[in-house]
């Protein structure tokens, strides 16, 4: 049965500040959803918070995932659950290797399912990471290198990627994925991302500011955030409006009361 992340009504503060003032959005697994707006429309608050940030105050509404609110779950909890989050900025941790991050991660959700569970063997994870890198097309070396840590920001990115890949989650949000990945790199990305859907049925939230990766990962439903809502919902066909015009038609007929 395929899931579903529905957010209602969601009401967002930080340090008393409030950022998401009612956001409803639907998100069901093997679909593709797109979320743009200008800097400081909630985007990434949205991101944070359905994973569970602590710095988030969910101060109304709900955040639903196969019909459970997950406010209460810590972020391991929701990752368990079936959601993932690839963050703008991934953190590099020095003398962990990416083979190491990925085989700890595994067996730390199988340990939180069965506590008499001893983990998954280092050959068969090693077969496993294999075929996740060889679906990539990542080069082998790249397990053994220290997560993140003198990584360009397409090997980051990558790295995300493949962590998905890896834990296989049922809907991911991919949080400004593009932001400062040239055109190669971008092209990777995507195609990483979108073989994940295909193969898996992941469900996809793009997060961005920009066109250019929604031309390698098509959106169904495109979602438009502004001062915290989202105003505007439509089609594929919404991207290249805002491409055009940019973001004034919104702000004019959200202060015609539209």
């Amino acid at each position: 049965m395929s899931a579903t992340l529905e957010i209602r009504n969601l009401h967002v503060s930080v340090e008393g500040k409030p950022i998401l003032r009612g956001v409803n959005l639907t998100v069901r697994q093997g679909e593709i959803h797109a979320l743009m707006g200008p800097n400081g429309s909630g985007k990434s608050t949205l991101s944070n918070t359905v994973m569970g940030h602590p710095a988030y105050e969910v101060t109304e509404g709900e955040i639903l995932f196969d019909g459970v609110d997950i406010v209460g779950l810590e972020p391991d909890e929701r990752s368990r659950l079936g959601l993932f989050l690839a963050f703008q900025y991934p953190v590099a941790i020095p003398g962990v290797t990416v083979a190491n991050f990925l085989r700890h991660a595994i067996n730390a959700r199988r340990k939180a399912e069965n506590p008499e569970d001893k983990g998954i063997s280092i050959p068969e994870f090693r077969k496993l990471m294999m075929e996740k890198m060889e679906t990539l097309r990542m080069d082998r070396s790249f397990a053994g290198r220290y997560l993140n840590d003198g990584f360009s920001g397409g090997e980051k990115k990558r790295a995300e990627i493949l962590q998905m890949a890896v834990l296989e989650p049922k809907i991911a949000i991919m949080d400004e994925t593009d932001s400062g990945l040239d055109i190669d790199a971008l092209r990777i990305v995507a195609e990483g991302a979108l073989t994940l859907h295909e193969r898996i049925e992941m469900g996809i939230l793009i997060i961005t500011h920009y066109q250019r990766i929604l031309n390698y990962i098509r959106p169904q439903v495109v979602h438009i955030m502004m001062d915290g809502r989202i105003v505007e919902t439509g089609g594929p066909e919404l991207v290249e409006h805002l491409e055009e015009h940019g973001y004034d038609w919104l702000r004019e007929k959200q202060s015609n009361g539209a």
